[in-house]
């Protein structure tokens, strides 16, 4: 079995909530995704996680095997 990418950790933390990999490569990316700053606390929201979630879907979608 082959070890998740970092890029693959990032979309399974954003579409799950659950953290996989380094919280600063999440961070990052959601900063990018969303071409703004985020504080922190509002990944405690779950309107906002809910945001987030869609922000990963299709991403978290291309990761199924054909």
């Amino acid at each position: 079995m082959s070890k998740l990418t970092q890029q693959q950790c990032i979309i399974l933390t954003g579409f799950t909530g659950i953290l996989h990999g380094e919280f600063e490569w999440f961070y990052a990316d959601l900063e990018r995704r969303l071409g703004r700053d985020v504080q922190t606390s509002e990944l405690g929201y779950p309107e906002f996680m809910a945001e987030c979630k869609a922000l990963y879907e299709q991403d978290f979608n291309d990761l199924m095997p054909d």
